[in-house]
């Protein structure tokens, strides 16, 4: 590792990870749809994303050439975030205990557990470069996605880009235009109502936010939770918050990757087919994950980057608009 450098308001870090990474593969569960102010690819290649870090606003350029990463940083959070630059990249997942447990599988005696992780052994060598990273920033991770919760994606995203331009502050150093860093906490607890209702959020995620928002600093301590489960049981004593919302937020600010999103209205069908060729239902998906325990948010993401999918039947969940009410 090179250590960080500061060039004017502009600090810098070079990191060599120990394995193959892909940067924009590892990032892109921190992106919340198109447009999303706080998270940019440009065209050269480089990463963009804004955070609020325990020292203030910050913004991350990250870059990869010949097995380095490259990170520069601007604002008061810059040197937190070029300090958490591994971590958010993966640098403590166990991409080898993985690769031991697909082993074992694939010589397991049930064949069915075999064929399962030959498949996803397939899935993890074309995504080699992937990695479940901690982004250590649980309001981060937690605001969005209760946006999120049983609506469309675009509606929730809609919902955030309305809330992050109205009420964050402008990206620090030379940031595309149109960024912005989430607000913090204590700017969340104060929105008015008409403007939940103008991002298309209704009151139960409007509360549900602004309880989250009262607990912020309890919630960034459950990243040093002793484990996955207590992780858990302390996100879920919010109102609100439950295993779908703890899960998204634990794959993103906890680097878990044994966090199924249990409760998604198209994962279950996904997995399902994948793995067996006919859908199923949360339960199913959970029997199904269940030999790649310790893994199986890796395994249902290794999936979805896939592409593979049931053929199409029924009605599509419909985007909501409380906004004309």
């Amino acid at each position: 590792m090179i250590p960080a450098a500061s060039t004017g308001r502009r600090s810098e870090r070079r990191w060599r990870p120990s394995a193959q990474l892909d940067v924009a593969l590892t990032l892109s569960p921190h992106r919340r749809g198109g447009g999303d102010p706080a998270w940019r690819r440009t065209p050269d290649g480089a990463i963009w994303r804004t955070s609020r870090t325990p020292e203030g606003p910050g913004t991350l350029r990250v870059t990869a050439s010949r097995g380095e990463v490259h990170a520069q940083a601007w604002g008061p959070g810059a040197g937190w975030l070029l300090e958490t630059l591994p971590s958010l990249l993966g640098a403590e997942d166990d991409i080898e205990g993985f690769a031991a447990l697909l082993a074992r599988l694939t010589r397991a005696g049930d064949p069915r557990q075999a064929r399962a992780a030959a498949f996803v052994a397939g899935l993890a060598s074309r995504a080699a470069g992937l990695r479940v990273g901690r982004s250590l920033r649980v309001f981060e991770a937690l605001a969005p996605a209760v946006l999120e919760q049983k609506v469309v994606g675009r509606e929730a995203w809609r919902a955030w880009r309305f809330l992050l331009r109205r009420y964050g502050e402008p990206a620090p150093g030379p940031a595309p235009e149109g960024m912005y860093v989430i607000p913090p906490p204590e700017v969340w607890r104060e929105i008015p109502s008409w403007d939940w209702h103008r991002a298309g959020a209704e009151a139960v995620r409007a509360r549900t936010i602004v309880n989250a928002a009262r607990h912020a600093g309890k919630l960034e301590g459950t990243t040093t939770a002793a484990s996955s489960e207590e992780a858990d049981r302390l996100l879920r004593a919010l109102p609100g918050i439950g295993v779908w919302t703890s899960a998204e937020v634990r794959q993103r600010a906890h680097g878990d990757p044994d966090a199924p999103s249990v409760g998604d209205f198209h994962l279950p069908g996904i997995v399902g087919y994948a793995l067996t060729g006919q859908k199923t239902d949360d339960d199913g998906m959970l029997d199904l994950l269940e030999p790649f325990r310790g893994h199986r948010h890796r395994v249902v993401r290794l999936i979805e980057l896939s592409g593979v999918r049931p053929p199409a039947r029924g009605p599509r969940m419909a985007a909501r608009d409380y906004r004309a009410f």
